[in-house]
C-alpha cells in the first residue's frame, strides 16, 4: 500500500476542479438530451400536423371571442 492517498492529479485543489467540471458537462449533456427530447416531440407534432387536410388549417382561433359565434333563435329577435 501507498502512504500517499489516491489521486490523479497531484494537486487536491486541482482534482476537485477537473470533478466540478465533470459534473457541470455531465448536467449540460444531460439538458442537451432533453432539449434533443423536446425538439424531437415538436417535430412529430409538426409533420403530424402536415398531414391533417387544408381545411383543419382555415378555421378560427378558438381562443378569441371574436370567433364565438352564438345561433340566434326566433325568440331572441
Amino acid at each position: 500500500m501507498s502512504d500517499k492517498p489516491y489521486y490523479h492529479e497531484p494537486n487536491q485543489t486541482i482534482h476537485l476542479r477537473v470533478w466540478a467540471l465533470g459534473q457541470m458537462v455531465w448536467g449540460a449533456f444531460l439538458a442537451g438530451v432533453v432539449l434533443v427530447a423536446v425538439m424531437g416531440f415538436l417535430a412529430v407534432v409538426y409533420v403530424f400536423g402536415l398531414f391533417l387536410p387544408a381545411e383543419s388549417r382555415e378555421t378560427p382561433d378558438p381562443n378569441t371571442w371574436s370567433s364565438v359565434e352564438l345561433p340566434m333563435t326566433s325568440d331572441q329577435a
